[in-house]
């Protein structure tokens, strides 16, 4: 009996001691165990910058009695059933919905707790907005060209031979063939995951200093946290400016936004996580979808390029890497572009079901804030029936 207790405390010890030596060389992974999957505010726990509003806010405009209608319209949910639309928020535990068109809110629910000025993360729909911040870089000059390669604008890379043959391009269309293991597949790899990893490290310098390369550059797509950080870094080196500063002097303040949006460092004066720490609310991320609807002006100035709007939301003649969804929708510039029927419209969208739709046919955004969605792709057909457009789901 002795010998079997000395056993037990040997492998409790044992276990101990490994438990220690793992968190002391990874201590991110303690976040990852306290933390898990993160929601709508784990942002809290990081150093953050602000984009501070604007000077000037625009208003939607709000009509007495708004529509009830959609309550009742059948949608699609994530099963491929048809439900209400009231039901598919329910179930989708869907926080804040708004949908206008024509610059007017014609229908919009909360849960208790969330209005439209309600600061909240959208996880990888912060791609989408680096995307824009690169363009306007472009236009700036600040940085040259997409074809440039990254260890031009960061130097600190160099000694990894991975990135010697990146392009700004190769990031933007996720193509950069650096590793990078998601994390699905169960609990265990989900915890040893890079996607846990660059969320809850503290230096993401140090990460991707020693990330490997597993595919030529350009070659195949790999959806990914790495490559829309590095364009966040890349930012940084090329304006001499924070992802935040450039942020709010060169889109935020200019688009009407009524309350302020943030960004969530690694550290404090650290790296932005471009790949998924964007905080806004409702009301001023629907103001970016209306920049974009607008061709990049507002009141009739142009703010974003209009080439880099076009460039961004249509893929062209470029065969599409990727097709999620009935929409079969592509990833393309950080946006995802449904290529089912239609081509025209686009989305922001980010993990637990962040979305900022945008179409252009009808005129229409629609944002979504939610705990975790309830999954498919409800809002072609929304706005389809604002506008009084047929639309019918793909045969299965």
């Amino acid at each position: 009996m002795r010998t079997f207790k000395k056993i037990l405390l040997i492998l409790i010890y044992s276990v101990f001691l490994s438990l220690l030596a793992l968190f002391l060389w990874k201590p991110y992974l303690l976040k990852v165990l306290k933390y898990r999957t993160p929601n709508a505010e784990t942002y809290k726990i990081f150093p953050q910058e602000v984009s501070h509003k604007s000077d000037s806010v625009f208003h939607f405009i709000r009509s007495v009695k708004q529509r009830n209608d959609l309550d009742t319209m059948q949608v699609l949910d994530g099963n491929n059933q048809s439900i209400p639309l009231k039901e598919y928020l329910k179930n989708g535990q869907i926080n804040a919905f708004i949908v206008i068109r024509n610059d007017s809110v014609l229908y919009e629910r909360y849960v208790k707790g969330y209005s439209d000025s309600t600061l909240t993360s959208i996880f990888s729909g912060a791609k989408s907005m680096i995307s824009i911040a690169i363009g306007q870089a472009l236009a700036d000059r600040s940085i040259k060209s997409l074809d440039d390669k990254v260890i031009q604008y960061i130097p600190e890379l160099k000694p990894n031979p991975a990135f010697a043959q990146i392009t700004l391009k190769n990031l933007l269309d996720m193509k950069s063939g650096l590793e990078f293991q998601d994390a699905l597949g169960g609990v265990v790899k989900a915890f040893f995951s890079d996607e846990a990893k660059y969320y809850y490290t503290n230096d993401m310098k140090a990460q991707l200093m020693k990330v490997k390369l597993v595919n030529k550059p350009g070659t195949v797509w790999v959806y990914k946290s790495i490559d829309p950080i590095l364009l966040g870094w890349v930012l940084k080196k090329a304006t001499g400016k924070s992802v935040a500063q450039y942020f709010e002097a060169n889109i935020w303040k200019k688009i009407g936004t009524a309350y302020h949006a943030t960004w969530g460092l690694d550290q404090a004066n650290g790296l932005t996580n471009t790949a998924s720490r964007f905080q806004v609310t409702a009301i001023d991320f629907a103001k970016i979808g209306r920049l974009y609807l607008n061709n990049g002006k507002y009141n009739g100035k142009q703010i974003v390029p209009e080439s880099w709007v076009n460039q961004s939301t249509h893929i062209g003649t470029e065969k599409p890497a990727s097709a999620k969804g009935w929409q079969k929708s592509a990833h393309h510039y950080l946006w995802w572009i449904p290529q089912e029927g239609y081509h025209g419209d686009y989305a922001a969208e980010g993990m637990l079901g962040q979305r900022l739709y945008v179409d252009p046919k009808t005129n229409t955004i629609i944002v979504q804030f939610a705990d975790h969605g309830a999954g498919n792709y409800p809002y072609r057909k929304i706005s389809r029936y604002l506008a009084g457009l047929p639309f019918s789901y793909p045969k299965p």
